[in-house]
């Protein structure tokens, strides 16, 4: 499926499209100057328009969520630099079709032609397929240009990467997706009166996406004249259509960004916010069970032994929604999520798990002080298992000053949990201060 939000016919050499093509199909713009959206790449002096300026084609890997002009962008490449377009997608094609696009590219050359070889979902292609264009786009037999919705990163191979130029193409916003919907109700074919309810409704069901957007248009432009309305309002395009979900992929970049962001958020202690990331999830399809989990990990690890009681309720919150489902037991989960927002903050316990694991791999197994050792039988009695071990509780405060619980060659012991001030942590900071001064007693008067 073509990836685009631009209006406009089809670009040279493109093929044109039939006469009963989608609206999206026939709204490709003629020209970078008739492209909406993407003015940090293409506007005045930035890089892509200065490299098209430049007429300095280069392999490039364009990566951005659905909608937002990626294969018209390649189009128009093509079109600018008069090289054959080859696009191939990699939910369907293998490596018999990069051999024919190869050998289509060879025959380019001894023309003196160029040829842009356009991978749609290039991230879909295995580590294989992706190595096989290397050779081909070193030796400037075809010029590369891929499209992603997925974070070239982690979806495609260090050497494709160091050979393409990658841009991050953006979602829509609000005025860019206003314009494009003024574009096609200009399309005389449409016959579509909207009004400014109507408008701002389309334009939030597009989610930033503008081939979206265009559909939307065409669909609710056939509901208006089966039904006979001369002008749609928002009540009837609601009614009409049937909005698929935000945009949001729930094993993509979209949905790893909106878990970090609810996680900064709360550890942030901004409850709004936090509120707006966990809604927004939900609106996307997220798994509330995931939810759940995560808000009982930010418990533990951010707000901690500051307010212990923010893990219970992350608990009951998980266990309120096992037993209500949705919609009901999402309430609950946001309740947490406030809470947790609103408690005081510590990952005090979180940084001394970390720490004590790195220093058990440092220092490795040391034998448990006898002292510290039961002693079930005799012979472990006379071995001196437990000799000289002082028992807490019949001390006073119930504290055994001076006394070390650590393995003997481990001194002085090492120091893994340091209390924050704040929240109920600040009285154990208290405690464990007054703890250590009476160590401090013990010793020195031994």
């Amino acid at each position: 499926m073509t990836d685009d939000l631009f209006d406009s016919p089809s670009p040279a050499r493109a093929p044109a499209p039939y006469a009963d093509a989608p609206l999206a199909e026939t709204m490709r713009p003629r020209n970078l100057d008739e492209v909406i959206g993407q003015k940090h790449l293409l506007g005045p002096g930035t890089p892509l328009r200065l490299a098209f300026d430049a007429r300095r084609l280069h392999s490039m890997i364009l990566w951005g969520p659905p909608g937002v002009g990626k294969t018209t962008l390649a189009r128009l490449t093509a079109s600018h630099f008069d090289a054959d377009f080859i696009q191939i997608s990699a939910v369907l094609a293998g490596v018999k079709e990069i051999r024919e696009a190869v050998e289509r590219a060879r025959m380019n050359q001894r023309q003196d032609r160029q040829t842009i070889l356009f991978v749609d979902e290039v991230h879909r292609f295995n580590k294989a397929q992706q190595d096989a264009f290397l050779p081909h786009v070193e030796s400037g037999l075809v010029t590369f240009i891929g499209a992603t919705t997925e974070n070239p990163s982690f979806e495609l191979v260090g050497a494709l990467l160091s050979r393409a130029q990658v841009y991050v193409l953006r979602a829509l916003d609000e005025g860019e997706l206003a314009a494009l919907l003024e574009r096609a109700l200009q399309q005389g074919k449409l016959e579509l009166s909207l009004n400014d309810d109507a408008k701002k409704l389309l334009v939030g069901f597009a989610d930033g996406d503008g081939r979206r957007l265009i559909n939307l248009v065409e669909q609710l432009a056939v509901a208006a004249r089966t039904a006979g309305v001369a002008e749609v309002d928002a009540a009837f395009a609601t009614k009409a259509l049937s909005p698929s979900l935000r945009r949001f992929d729930k094993g993509g970049e979209a949905f790893y960004d909106q878990i970090s962001a609810l996680h900064k958020s709360v550890r942030g202690s901004d409850p709004d916010a936090s509120l707006y990331w966990f809604a927004r999830m939900l609106d996307g399809g997220a798994d509330p069970r995931y939810l759940a989990r995560r808000i009982v990990r930010m418990a533990w690890e951010d707000v901690g032994l500051a307010d212990p009681r923010a893990a219970r309720m992350a608990l009951d919150a998980a266990e309120t929604y096992e037993r209500l489902g949705s919609p009901e037991g999402e309430l609950a989960l946001a309740q947490a999520v406030i809470y947790l927002a609103c408690a005081p903050k510590s990952n005090a316990g979180y940084v001394a798990w970390g720490a004590v694991k790195r220093y058990i791999k440092e220092t490795g197994s040391r034998e448990v002080p006898l002292h510290l050792r039961n002693a079930p039988t005799k012979l472990m009695k006379e071995l001196g298992y437990g000799h000289a071990y002082r028992y807490a509780q019949d001390e006073p405060e119930a504290y055994a000053a001076g006394e070390t619980y650590f393995p003997d060659a481990l001194s002085p012991p090492p120091r893994f949990y340091t209390p924050t001030p704040r929240g109920l942590e600040s009285k154990i900071g208290e405690r464990l201060a007054h703890l250590r001064e009476l160590d401090r007693k013990a010793k020195k008067g031994t």
